[in-house]
């Protein structure tokens, strides 16, 4: 049986219809840009990513914004929990089509962050050298 009740935030939570839009809607009624204190605008808002488990009625969404009135960036991961919802926000340099691209990225491995390190103890300062050799 499908629970389709919604919680006191006024959207609907769990079933096979989670509606990913209507809670970003909600962020943008509550959240404010923590740089400059604007509201958010819903068409500079995209999900990145998002995710639903049916049977426990938890979805996790990845959401990039823009403010307009500062430029600033901010990506929101929202986790709902049953009837819970959190969010957690970060400013960030990324674009939303970063976002959308590095998401589809393979994450860094421990070796190649031994190779920077054992490459920065030897580096002399020379960027242009450095970036131009093969």
């Amino acid at each position: 049986m499908e629970n389709n009740t919604p919680n006191n935030n006024g959207f609907i939570l769990g079933g096979k219809n989670q509606d990913f839009k209507k809670i970003v809607q909600w962020l943008g009624i509550i959240l404010k840009c923590p740089i400059c204190s604007a509201k958010y605008d819903l068409g500079k808002t995209q999900i990145i990513e998002s995710e639903q488990d049916e049977t426990y009625n938890e979805a996790r969404i990845l959401i990039h914004s823009d403010c307009i009135k500062c430029k600033s960036s901010v990506m929101f991961n929202v986790e709902i929990r049953g009837p819970e919802v959190f969010s957690v926000g970060m400013v960030t340099d990324l674009t939303g089509n970063d976002s959308s691209k590095f998401k589809n990225l393979e994450p860094i491995h421990i070796n190649d962050v031994i190779g920077i390190h054992k490459e920065l103890k030897t580096f002399k300062g020379d960027f242009i050298s450095a970036l131009t050799q093969k």
